[in-house]
C-alpha cells in the first residue's frame, strides 16, 4: 500500500487524506502542531519543517511527498527530494514563496502584472512609489497570505506608516511595492498535470474576499471564451516552465477586460473547494493522482458551484444541509479570530436554482452580506 506524506497538516492536508481513502491511500503527516486538524485523520510525525531528524523520520516512512501550504522551507523540501520523490518540485515551492521571483516569472513568460518593484531601504521605497504612483501596496516578499503582511499606501502621507510597519522586514523576509490594481473581478484558475506533462483544468471560479480572506467563490465564472482561454494559457505556461506536478491555482484580477496576474498558490486551493461536490474529480483526488502518476480524472463540473468560506466560528450547520445541494465541511478546528474553521458547498443545476438556495442560506444565518455579491453576479 502506498503511503503519502504530506509537509503540513492544516485542512487541506485533511481534506487531501480524505480524498485518498477511496484509493487506498495512506497518509503520514509532518507538522509543528500536535493538534494539526490533518492528524485526525492520518498518523502525524510532529517536528518542525528544518529538524533532519523529523524529516529523515518522515522520507523512511513514505513512498512520495507532497505539502499542504506553501510556506514549508525550500530547503526542507529540496533534502527531502534527495531521498523521496517530491511533487510539486522544490523549484516551484521556491518561486511561489517570494513574490518578487512569482511577478519575474510572470513577467519572462508575457504574462501581465501590476508594476511592481524590490524594495531594500527606505529610499528605495520613495523612489518606487514615485514611479509606480499611488495608490500602490507595500507586501514582505515573503510569509505573507490572506492579506498579512501587507500595507496600502493610499497618499504620500501613508508612506512613513507602512515602512514603519514592514521596513523592519526588509532584511529578513525582503519587501515588494506593487501597483494597486482597481480590479472589477477576480478570477482564479485550478488546474492539474500530471507526472507525464497531462494539463487539465477546472472551470475558472469567481471570488470575493473579506479582509484579504476568501469569502465565497463560484464556478463557473461568467466569462467570454476568450477570457477563458487566456486564463488557462497562462495556468498551462506556468506548470509547464515549472515542470510542475500536482494541482496549482493562478489567482488573476480581472480589469477592463484584460487578466493581471496576482499570485500562484502550489498546492490545492481555497478556490477550488467546490470541486468535491462540483466536479466529476475534486481537487484533491487528482492532486494524488498526479503525484502518484496515475491517470488524472475528468475536471467536467456537475451543474453550478458555490464554496462559503467560515471564518473564526462555524454558522450552524442545518441552514445548508436541509437544501438538496448543500455540502458541509468542518475542519476540526477550534475557534479562533480570523481562523479558517471549514466550508460549505452549494450545488445546482442551474443559476436560478443556486440563487434561490443562497439566498436561503444567508437569511437563515444572517450572511446575507456574504452571499450578496454572488447573487449579483447569478443576475
Amino acid at each position: 500500500m502506498t503511503t503519502v506524506g504530506i509537509l503540513g497538516g492544516g485542512q487541506l492536508a485533511r481534506m487531501m487524506a480524505l480524498a485518498g481513502a477511496p484509493l487506498g491511500l495512506r497518509f503520514l503527516v509532518l507538522d509543528s502542531a500536535k493538534d494539526a486538524c490533518a492528524g485526525q485523520f492520518a498518523p502525524m510525525v510532529v517536528g518542525d519543517y528544518t529538524d533532519q531528524a523529523a524529516l529523515a523520520e518522515f522520507a523512511s516512512r513514505v513512498d512520495v511527498a507532497t505539502f499542504d501550504f506553501e510556506n514549508v522551507p525550500a530547503d526542507a523540501a529540496r533534502w527531502l527530494a534527495e531521498r523521496v520523490p517530491v511533487f510539486p518540485n522544490p523549484r516551484a515551492l521556491a518561486v511561489a514563496q517570494d513574490r518578487l521571483a512569482e511577478k519575474t516569472l510572470f513577467r519572462e513568460l508575457d504574462i501581465p502584472v501590476p508594476r511592481f518593484a524590490a524594495i531594500a531601504s527606505r529610499e528605495d521605497l520613495d523612489a518606487a512609489v514615485a514611479d509606480i504612483g499611488l495608490p500602490c501596496i507595500l507586501k514582505t516578499r515573503r510569509l505573507g497570505y490572506d492579506g498579512k503582511g501587507q500595507f496600502r499606501i493610499k497618499t504620500a502621507a501613508d508612506i512613513d506608516a507602512a515602512w514603519q510597519a514592514l521596513g523592519p522586514q526588509a532584511t529578513s523576509v525582503g519587501l515588494i511595492l506593487e501597483a494597486f490594481v482597481a480590479f472589477e473581478r477576480e478570477i482564479s484558475v485550478v488546474a492539474v498535470r500530471g507526472r507525464d506533462g497531462e494539463f487539465r483544468a477546472w472551470p475558472l471560479t469567481e471570488n470575493w474576499h473579506v479582509d484579504g480572506v476568501l469569502s465565497a467563490s463560484l464556478a463557473p465564472a461568467t466569462v467570454d471564451s476568450g477570457l477563458n482561454d487566456t486564463a488557462l494559457s497562462y495556468a498551462r505556461r506556468l506548470a509547464e516552465a515549472l515542470d510542475y506536478v500536482g494541482v496549482l491555482a493562478l489567482e488573476l484580477f480581472c480589469r477592463d477586460g484584460v487578466l493581471l496576474a496576482n499570485e500562484l498558490a502550489p498546492r490545492v486551493h481555497n478556490s477550488g473547494h467546490w470541486t468535491i461536490e462540483g466536479s466529476e474529480t475534486s481537487q484533491f483526488q487528482n492532486h494524488l493522482r498526479a503525484v502518484l502518476g496515475i491517470p488524472l480524472g475528468s475536471t467536467r463540473m456537475i451543474g453550478h458551484a458555490c464554496m462559503l468560506n467560515w471564518i473564526g466560528a462555524m454558522p450552524d450547520a442545518g441552514a445548508v444541509l436541509r437544501e438538496p445541494g448543500g455540502h458541509w465541511h468542518d475542519y476540526g478546528k477550534e475557534a479562533r479570530d480570523g481562523r479558517k474553521v471549514g466550508h460549505a458547498t452549494v450545488r445546482a443545476d442551474d443559476t436560478l436554482e443556486l440563487a434561490d438556495t443562497l439566498a436561503r442560506i444567508g437569511q437563515a444565518l444572517g450572511r446575507q452580506a456574504q452571499v450578496a455579491p454572488v447573487l449579483e453576479a447569478l443576475r
